[in-house]
């Protein structure tokens, strides 16, 4: 993928009316600091377009990236946070559900998973969710630049049974550091594109 134009051109709150996009949709969902903003500003070649907190829990909206006005990058609330109210989080919840149900451009969700550590509950809820709503998440083992690459392997196992993945589940390691795992990324992701364009032809 050559980024030409990149740019945030929708920004939906919980009591936004989602956009009937034209382009195909791309999201991304993950828990709170494991490096959602992170992934995609290495998708799209830039430092800071998306933006990365501190503080974890800080996207509180589910942002639409343009990329070459051909596909938006969706990027989704980030879950499991402690530190907000029970009640944020349900309005965060059904914010990403009415997101899941009503896109009809939506082509593929993207679940990121910190490589280091075995699933958390809210990940696996977040997994049966996506699969509830009609779709397969492809899995990116966010952070893998902490790990020895003899480590690799052993999390990846740790992953696709925490996560009770079906045989033949994509699982790509990533690093915002390295950037590895980014062109594999973009592959899925144009092939998805393009096998929609096949199934119009």
């Amino acid at each position: 993928m050559v980024i030409k134009h990149v740019a945030l051109d929708i920004v939906c709150g919980i009591t936004s009316i989602l956009p009937e996009n034209e382009v195909p949709e791309i999201a991304f969902a993950g828990k709170s600091n494991v490096g959602k903003s992170s992934l995609i500003n290495a998708l799209m070649n830039r430092k800071s377009l998306a933006r990365t907190s501190a503080s974890p829990g800080k996207t509180q909206t589910i942002n639409f990236y343009n990329v070459n006005h051909e596909m938006y990058l969706v990027d989704l609330p980030g879950y499991g946070y402690a530190k907000v109210s029970q009640s944020v989080k349900e309005q965060w919840g059904k914010l990403i559900e009415r997101y899941l149900h009503k896109s009809k451009q939506l082509r593929a969700v993207f679940l990121l998973i910190d490589i280091r550590h075995k699933p958390s509950e809210n990940d696996k809820t977040m997994y049966d969710w996506i699969v509830y709503n009609g779709y397969q998440p492809i899995i990116i083992a966010t952070k893998s630049d902490k790990l020895k690459r003899s480590q690799i392997q052993k999390q990846l196992k740790i992953i696709k049974e925490g996560l009770e993945l079906p045989k033949g589940a994509q699982i790509i390691p990533f690093s915002a550091q390295t950037k590895q795992g980014r062109e594999e990324i973009w592959a899925l992701a144009e092939e998805l594109l393009f096998a929609d364009v096949q199934t119009e032809a």
